[in-house]
């Protein structure tokens, strides 16, 4: 063995491979699950805008809106009920992620997208077929469990299907997708709402099962993750030929032996994946990151601006129509941003892109609260220019959203766990994620109301915050593969602290490990 030569276990190896286009169908498929949840977030707020719908289910809140000038252009909207439509879905996700983070674990990513995308149908053929309240709001809760299934599996399936080198792009494709689901929902309550007789938000709420539909079909035939299959125990040569087949290479011995390794780590304790991220000092970075940026995300204030940009613009005095439009326009924007977001993650890193968004979405926050605080008073409207100024400021908002927070709220947590943890780590971000959704929808129209504009400086604040968190404390991840992460933070020089001893260990190990395989062999 020649003198200075490194173990291979020591060092951050690169695999080979390209893009193939097995691997793309498979992604694009997958994300018809992040096309689900944009559907189900935008439409909520342009279905809850429409007057036949708010005739039929919240008689005094279209009553407030028509004809009680006594109540302040702020709290038009403010229904306990109202908002109980839209934060019902993230309830209900919320509670069902706890479920789908081990069956996601134990029988893989394919099965969880089946049950997500049945469970959308069920909810959008309820919804639309709804005769009652409590029939809209059984819809949503079934939306919820097919959202908190699909949130935990797409994601993990696209970053452990994506090339290393561009696993950023594909998974920010995950947002993407979410856009494009938003961005259909604001064209289709554009469309519906013009439908003579007061029955379009049924075919709003009822559309949803398209995609939910296509990624049931689809997730039929999709292949299971590698890092899945070793987890479930299968047999190594199959995972070879799949390797090969998605990398669209034969050199894939030294990503199968990182996942198999990562998978021994795993077996050697009997403790759950969540009890060891709880409890583990070794996993604490990927903990904080995995609470953090989801809770973060939500208080960039973007799902406030997601649920109800109807609502808003119909506060300043907008009418159905040129409100839901305006809609439309904002999130198209979102969709390019994102765009943009895929083609550079993987060239400028995640870093880059979280800390430039952030201080556009500041920037555009500030810009928001100020327009309504000098020139939307409790009674009355903006003027036209003022109303167009605000719009402009939302789209500027909304596509910092789309190539920052956005992609990269899902991507992050996503890659940053080892295997033995990666499901159990989704599972804690995606939970963290309904939480506070549900929090922002269920509290977004009462602080309007109690706070009036300095609800957006409220956001502005936290905007601050998380960009001197990611900052100071996110190390890149641009170009490693997902399985040699974990060595970032054992050089990060606060993170260090926590894993320092524990990589040490591992690699001192490993070290002596190849070097008693080294005297075997020679």
């Amino acid at each position: 063995m020649a003198v200075g030569v490194v173990p291979e276990s020591q060092e951050r190896r690169h695999y080979g491979g390209r893009i193939t286009a097995f691997v793309v169908v498979s992604c694009i498929t997958a994300g018809m699950g992040g096309v689900m949840f944009g559907y189900d977030i935008g439409v909520s707020g342009g279905v809850s805008s429409m007057d036949a719908f708010l005739r039929r289910f919240f008689p005094e809140v279209y009553q407030q809106m028509k004809g009680d000038t006594r109540v302040s252009n702020y709290c038009r909207f403010n229904s306990q009920l109202l908002t109980a439509f839209t934060s019902s879905l993230y309830v209900s996700g919320l509670v069902t992620t706890f479920l789908a983070s081990s069956v996601t674990a134990r029988y893989g990513r394919r099965p969880s997208m089946l049950v997500a995308g049945a469970a959308i149908i069920a909810g959008a053929t309820v919804g639309g077929a709804a005769v009652d309240l409590s029939m809209v709001i059984l819809g949503r809760v079934l939306l919820g469990i097919g959202l908190g299934f699909g949130n935990q599996a797409v994601p993990l399936y696209l970053s452990e299907m994506a090339p290393p080198s561009r696993r950023g792009g594909f998974s920010n494709g995950f947002q993407l997708c979410v856009g494009f689901g938003s961005h259909t929902a604001q064209l289709v309550n554009f469309g519906t709402e013009k439908i003579s007789g007061g029955w379009g938000w049924r075919v709003s709420l009822a559309v949803a099962a398209v995609p939910a539909g296509l990624l049931t079909v689809g997730a039929l035939f999709l292949p299971e993750t590698p890092n899945s299959l070793v987890q479930q125990g299968k047999d190594h040569h199959g995972v070879r030929v799949l390797l090969r087949k998605i990398r669209g290479t034969d050199i894939v011995e030294d990503e199968l032996d990182d996942i198999v390794r990562a998978d021994r780590s795993n077996k050697t304790t009997t403790r759950s994946g969540l009890q060891m991220i709880v409890f583990q000092r070794r996993y604490r970075p990927q903990l904080v990151m995995a609470v953090m940026i989801p809770f973060f995300q939500q208080m960039t204030g973007i799902n406030a601006i997601a649920f109800y940009a109807p609502v808003l613009l119909r506060t300043i005095g907008m009418g159905e129509s040129a409100a839901l439009l305006s809609v439309v326009v904002k999130q198209t924007i979102g969709v390019g941003a994102t765009l943009v977001s895929m083609l550079a993650i993987d060239r400028f890193g995640r870093r880059t892109l979280f800390l430039v968004g952030g201080a556009q979405m500041l920037v555009a926050q500030l810009m928001i609260g100020g327009f309504m605080a000098s020139q939307l008073g409790d009674h009355g409207e903006v003027s036209k220019g003022y109303a167009l100024v605000l719009i402009a400021l939302i789209a500027v908002y909304q596509a910092g959203f789309g190539w920052s927070w956005g992609p990269l709220g899902w991507l992050v947590p996503s890659e940053i766990f080892p295997l033995d943890v990666r499901s159990a780590g989704q599972g804690i971000a995606v939970v963290v994620n309904f939480l506070l959704t549900t929090f922002v929808a269920q509290s977004f129209l009462a602080m309007l109301c109690a706070m009036k504009a300095g609800i957006f400086f409220f956001f502005a604040a936290w905007l601050a915050a998380m960009t001197a968190f990611i900052y100071l404390l996110l190390p890149e991840t641009k170009g490693l593969p997902i399985e040699q992460i974990g060595e970032l933070w054992g050089e990060h020089w606060f993170w260090k602290r926590f894993v320092g001893s524990h990589n040490r260990e591992t690699l001192n190990f490993s070290a002596g490990a190849e070097l008693e395989g080294v005297q075997v062999r020679c």
